[in-house]
């Protein structure tokens, strides 16, 4: 039997179900309504779903048939109308599961309502404060990782390519203490100063990508349950939707909360890829985003949301083109922006991560290990638990000194570096006014100087034609003196000077 491709809507009156069946005959056709269990069959499809409420079979039941479309239309009504019927979009969740076990460490659901009535229960009592205890590991254990921390032995096989999908070189025989000790040092070697600062100071660029609106930001709000109204999934996310395995997660009390912690590590990995090529996913978006999660890079698992920011906080300031402490502000919002839209919103962004790694070589592993699971996990949780993890992420601050790689003290030194090349560059503007003014003073001087000699000249023929007259009076000694006075002479001091010296010379 073939899953027909199928989604969900509803009215107050009905549940509407939209099912693809191209190449079958409009009059072999079964609907079987039965409380929350509803079966579709028309040959060679086969579609059985787990409704989130009872509908009810009262003869106002009604179908129709698009020919060129293929699409059967059924409205089924509610048995409580105005009821409103959570999780519609949840596709995976809706599937009744295959009737096989996985061969996987997880385990498939086989009862849905009972693994569902039991989970729920889990997450009521689910406390983000409880008080914890720091796991001693042994590195000769089987050490553990993925989605829960259910996986191992996934890398045996896998030595040549693991270079290429995490940083981690020997995941089955390290421990996550060793692996986060590793992953702090080759942070510090990682960090580049120079590239820090020119981000810093050089950041056109960046202002231009913190202003841009990522999808989830133009979501228009809505009074509707979990904000579910305001997500639209496109025909290749609803059928990839259809193709996962409906499967439910045994998780203990700590892994629940790890599983939470990782979701937020991976979510802003993704938020930064998205802003960083404005949301067109590109060549490198696989790198970004597994290079930025430490869970997705490092295998990490965390114990707080602080330690979940200041690990993105450093890798952002180590790894990608866009390196500034306000990208990493940003993306923590970004990822708040999406919590608050409700899981259907998380579901899409683990879905577009999905594709992502799913067209990339070797990232499908990621995919295998943890997002794939996160997209089935998610369409079961319960909004208010998200909505706890919303203010915990609200609460929780991030500061520059608490990333550990002195980047205030770089600015600080950085911010001195760049006053002293201003006071540099004001000196020399100084020194070459002065020498441009020395240069025009010189030229004045030049000019007076010449004025200068063109007086004393004069002078000098004055005083030559003066001794003329008095050597002629000493000829003739009818004739009185004349001497040559101050008056005679401009008024300036060096000719004053002069003048006087002349009158004592000429005089007897």
């Amino acid at each position: 039997m073939i899953t027909p491709a199928f989604d969900l809507s509803q009215d107050p009156e009905n549940l509407i179900l939209n099912i693809r069946v191209p190449y079958t005959r409009t009059s072999e056709f079964d609907l079987h309504i039965d409380g929350t269990d509803l079966k579709f069959y028309a040959k060679p499809y086969f579609l059985r779903l787990s409704l989130p409420g009872r509908i009810v079979e009262n003869g106002r039941e009604r179908a129709k048939f698009d020919i060129d479309k293929g699409v059967f239309t059924v409205w089924v009504p509610k048995e409580t109308p105005g009821e409103h019927f959570e999780r519609l979009q949840m596709l995976t969740s809706l599937l009744a599961p295959k009737g096989s076990r996985s061969a996987k460490p997880l385990v498939e659901d086989l009862s849905t309502g009972c693994s569902e009535s039991a989970e729920d229960e889990d997450e009521e009592e689910f406390d983000w404060h409880f008080e914890q205890e720091v796991f001693k590991e042994s590195s000769e254990e089987k050490q553990k990782y993925g989605f829960g921390n259910q996986r191992s032995g996934v890398f045996a096989r896998l030595q040549e390519e693991l270079s290429d999908v995490t940083d981690v070189k020997n995941p089955e025989g390290t421990t996550a203490a060793e692996r986060r000790q590793t992953r702090l040092q080759a942070e510090a070697c990682a960090f580049s100063p120079d590239h820090y600062l020119a981000d810093l100071f050089e950041d056109e660029e960046i202002k231009r990508l913190l202003k841009f609106g990522p999808w989830w930001a133009k979501l228009s709000p809505t009074k509707e349950h979990d904000g579910e109204s305001s997500i639209s999934f496109t025909d290749d996310e609803k059928e990839q939707l259809r193709k996962f395995s409906n499967r439910s997660y045994l998780l203990d009390k700590m892994s629940r909360y790890q599983v939470w912690l990782s979701l937020v590590d991976i979510l802003l990995a993704y938020s930064y890829d998205v802003r960083s090529t404005e949301g067109e996913h590109n060549v490198e978006s696989p790198w970004t985003i597994r290079k930025l999660s430490g869970t997705l890079c490092w295998l990490e698992t965390y114990s707080s949301l602080q330690e979940v920011l200041v690990s993105f906080g450093r890798r952002v300031l180590c790894y990608p083109l866009y390196r500034h402490f306000a990208m990493v502000s940003t993306a923590a919002r970004d990822t708040a922006m999406i919590l608050q839209q409700g899981k259907a919103c998380v579901l899409r962004c683990l879905l577009d991560i999905h594709k992502v790694f799913r067209e990339n070589d070797l990232a499908y592993i990621l995919n295998d290990l943890y997002i794939t699971d996160y997209c089935i996990w998610i369409q079961r949780v319960k909004s208010k638990k998200m909505t706890a993890l919303i203010a915990m992420l609200q609460q929780t601050s991030l500061q520059k000194k608490d990333l550990e790689l002195e980047l205030e003290e770089l600015e600080e030194a950085a911010t001195i570096v760049a006053e002293e090349e201003v006071d540099k560059r004001e000196g020399l503007k100084i020194d070459l006014i002065s020498h441009s003014a020395s240069i025009n003073g010189s030229s004045d001087s030049s000019s007076k100087l010449a004025d200068d000699s063109k007086d004393f000249e004069s002078a000098r023929q004055g005083c030559n034609q003066s001794n003329q007259g008095e050597e002629m009076s000493r000829e003739n000694p009818l004739q009185p003196k004349s001497t040559l006075t101050a008056s005679s002479i401009p008024q300036d001091p060096t000719r004053t000077l002069f003048s006087v010296k002349r009158k004592t010379d000429i005089l007897p």
